[in-house]
């Protein structure tokens, strides 16, 4: 059996064998953080934020509350029918021009 003693201070294939070690390793990294990635990728989360929360329970409150109030009706029908009820035409046309003036 011979041994080849020439090259023996040649490290240049030590060099690429620990090159090629280094790259299998990074290529191997590397898969595994895409495939990481892309499994956080398919998730979806979503987060309310406080407002939402609380315009969620105004909302709540609002549409279990009577839209019409009964109570100050019956007090209304009352009074015209009794001739209680009494217009101020000053206040009537400043609250038709201010509704007007919003519109516009």
């Amino acid at each position: 059996m011979a041994i080849n003693i020439n090259n023996l201070n040649n490290t240049n294939q030590v060099k690429q064998n620990l090159e090629q070690q280094v790259q299998a390793k990074q290529h191997v990294s590397a898969n595994t953080n895409a495939s990481q990635q892309a499994k956080l990728a398919t998730r979806d989360s979503v987060s309310i934020t406080p407002q939402a929360k609380q315009l969620n329970e105004l909302q709540k409150k609002a549409a279990d509350s009577p839209v019409v109030n009964q109570k100050k009706i019956a007090e209304l029908k009352s009074a015209i029918a009794s001739g209680d009820y009494k217009i101020n035409p000053e206040k009537l046309a400043a609250s038709i021009a201010n509704f007007e003036f919003d519109l516009g």
